[in-house]
C-alpha cells in the first residue's frame, strides 16, 4: 500500500484513535510491531499484494526510525495493519460496515498485544482445510511459474497419443513433471490424463485442441486463478452452526461436510444454464425435505416453454403427469388442454403443476433451504446429464446425481430415517415432508479452483464469467489505490 493511501486511510478512519503508541516502546519496534510487519512483508504467501500494505518499504523505515517519525510510523502500522485484517477476514472487495469495522479496530488491538500474530490473523482465516490446501496450492503455483519456461504447445490437426509423431511431446513431459503429473509409476498416458482429471477434460489420455488449451495455460494464469479462488473463501461465511453442504458451481459439485470441514459425501451436480439461468450464491439453512414432490412449475418456464409445447402435443401434458391448474389449485386440464387452457399459460392466469413420478423433473427427493431465489437441491430421471464433463442445464437449481445418499447424510441424526426406509419412502411414490431436527447451512459458493484431500489441485472453467468480474473488480481497486470508503461510525 503506498503512502496516499495510508494517509487517505488516515483521514477516512477517524474513529480509530487507540492509545499512543499501539506498536513502538521507547520509539523501538515490539516483538508485536515486527510479527506484525513480517505478516505484511509476506502478504503475497496470502494471495494479497505486500503493496497494499507498503510491504517493501517497511525494511527501510524501520532503519530510519527515530523520534522524528515514531509517530508517522505508528499511525502507518496501525492502518496498515487495519487494511490487512479486513482484507484477511472479510476479502478486498468485501463491504465495509460499522460492525465490520469495530471488529477490525479490536482485532488490531489484539495483535498489538498477542504474543502470538500467526494466531490471531489466523483466525480471522477460512476454517475450512481445503482452504488451507488452497494456500499451499498456490506456493506450489508461485513456484512453478517461476521453473517453467513457457513454451506453448502446437494444437494438433488431430488427438494424439502418447507414441505417436508430434513434435510437442518433449514439452508435454516438461510440463507434466512440473505439475507432479508425470510422476513415478506413472506412464506418459496416465499422466496426460491425470492431467485432465484435474482440469475438468474427459481423462482419455490423448491429446486433442481441449487438452493443449489447458496446457498453454500461463502458470501466471493459474496463480490468478488460485488467488481469486482464495479471495473468494475470505469472503464466505467462516462460522456455522452445524457442518454444512456446499455447492461449487464450477466444479459441477457437491460436498457435504463433516465436524472437521473434510468432505463426508460427494457428488456430482447439475447447476443453472450459463446463458440466461445462472444458479445464483448464496447461504441459506436447510430445513426439511419432501419425498416424491409435486412441481410447481416456475411462471417462466410454463410460459415460455410448457405452453408452446401443450399447443403442439396436447397429449403431453398427461403423457408427462402435468395438470393445469388456476390460481386457488382448481384443476383447468389434466388430458386435452383447451385453447382457453393455454392462453391462460401464457398471460400468467392459470399456471402448472407436475404430479409425481418417474417423469418428475423433481425426481423422488427435494431439499428445501428457503430463500428468496426460490433454488434448492433435487433429484432429477434426466441422470445421463451427469456423465457429461460440463453440466450446466438447468433453470437455477440444482440437480443432485445421489438424492437418496444425501438424504441419508442429512438424515443422519435420526435413526429411524435408514437407507432403506429412505429407498421405501421414494418407491412408495406418496408425498411426505420430514423435518430436520437442526437446520443444515447450505452454501452455494464460486470457485474455479478446488484443493480435495487426494492432493490432487483441480482447475475448472469460468462458466459464468465471474473470475474475470471479480478480476476486473480487483484491478479497479488497484488502480484507485483503496478498496473500501471508510465511512466509520463505530464510535460515532
Amino acid at each position: 500500500m503506498k503512502r496516499a493511501l495510508l494517509m487517505l486511510a488516515a483521514v477516512l478512519m477517524p474513529a480509530f484513535a487507540p492509545t499512543r503508541p499501539l506498536w513502538l516502546a521507547q520509539d523501538r519496534l515490539t516483538a508485536q510491531a515486527s510479527a506484525m510487519v513480517s505478516l505484511l512483508e509476506n502478504a503475497d504467501a496470502k494471495g494479497l499484494n505486500p503493496d497494499d500494505y507498503e510491504g517493501p518499504e517497511w525494511a527501510g523505515r524501520i532503519r530510519n526510525l527515530n523520534a522524528a517519525s515514531a509517530a508517522a510510523f505508528d499511525d502507518d502500522l496501525t492502518h496498515a495493519a487495519a487494511k490487512y485484517v479486513f482484507d484477511m477476514a472479510f476479502g478486498r472487495a468485501g463491504q465495509n460496515t460499522a460492525d465490520r469495522w469495530r471488529y477490525v479496530e479490536a482485532t488490531v488491538e489484539r495483535l498489538a498485544l498477542a504474543g502470538d500474530a500467526a494466531a490471531v490473523t489466523g483466525s480471522l482465516e477460512p476454517p475450512f482445510p481445503s482452504y488451507r490446501r488452497t494456500l499451499a496450492a498456490l506456493a506450489e503455483y508461485r513456484r512453478i511459474a517461476q521453473l517453467d519456461d513457457g513454451e506453448p504447445l502446437p494444437i494438433p490437426a488431430k488427438a494424439v497419443r502418447a507414441g505417436d509423431e508430434w513434435p510437442g511431446f518433449a514439452r508435454v513431459e516438461r510440463l507434466l513433471r512440473l505439475t507432479g503429473d508425470y510422476a513415478e509409476g506413472r506412464d506418459l498416458a496416465g499422466a496426460i490424463s491425470r492431467f485432465q482429471f484435474r482440469h475438468g477434460l474427459v481423462p482419455d489420455g490423448t491429446i486433442g485442441k481441449s487438452t493443449v488449451a489447458e496446457m498453454n495455460v500461463p502458470f501466471a494464469q493459474r496463480v490468478r486463478q488460485i488467488r481469486l479462488t482464495l479471495e473468494r473463501w475470505r469472503e464466505a461465511p467462516k462460522t456455522f452452526a452445524s457442518p454444512p453442504i456446499v455447492v461449487n458451481i464450477p466444479e459441477f459439485g457437491l460436498h457435504a461436510l463433516d465436524a472437521s470441514y473434510e468432505t463426508a459425501v460427494a457428488m456430482k451436480v447439475v447447476v443453472g444454464r450459463a446463458l440466461g439461468h445462472q444458479t445464483p450464491l448464496f447461504e441459506a439453512d436447510m430445513r426439511y425435505i419432501i419425498f416424491n414432490p409435486w412441481w410447481e412449475v416456475p411462471p417462466g418456464i410454463a410460459k415460455r416453454e410448457l405452453a408452446p409445447k401443450f399447443a403442439r402435443s396436447p397429449g403431453t401434458l398427461r403423457a408427462d403427469g402435468y395438470e393445469i391448474v388456476s390460481s386457488d389449485g382448481a384443476v383447468i386440464a389434466r388430458d386435452q388442454p383447451t385453447a382457453d387452457a393455454i392462453a391462460g399459460l401464457r398471460s400468467g392466469r392459470y399456471r402448472v403443476r407436475q404430479e409425481p413420478g418417474p417423469k418428475n423433473a423433481l425426481g423422488g427427493i427435494k431439499f428445501m433451504f428457503p430463500n428468496a431465489h426460490n433454488v434448492y437441491l433435487h433429484g432429477t430421471p434426466a441422470t445421463e446429464l451427469f456423465a457429461r464433463t460440463r453440466r450446466d442445464f438447468s433453470h437455477g437449481c440444482i440437480r443432485v446425481e445421489r438424492p437418496e445418499d444425501l438424504a441419508a447424510w442429512v438424515l443422519r441424526d435420526r435413526p429411524e430415517w435408514t437407507r432403506a426406509e429412505i429407498h421405501a419412502a421414494v418407491a412408495s411414490g406418496r408425498t411426505l415432508q420430514v423435518n430436520l431436527t437442526h437446520p443444515i447451512p447450505v452454501l452455494i459458493v464460486y470457485g474455479t479452483v478446488l484443493a480435495p484431500e487426494s492432493g490432487e489441485v483441480q482447475f475448472f472453467d469460468d462458466i459464468y464469467g465471474l473470475d474475470e468480474e471479480l478480476d476486473r473488480q480487483l484491478k479497479r481497486i488497484d488502480e484507485a489505490g483503496t478498496a473500501h470508503e471508510w465511512n466509520l461510525t463505530s464510535r460515532h
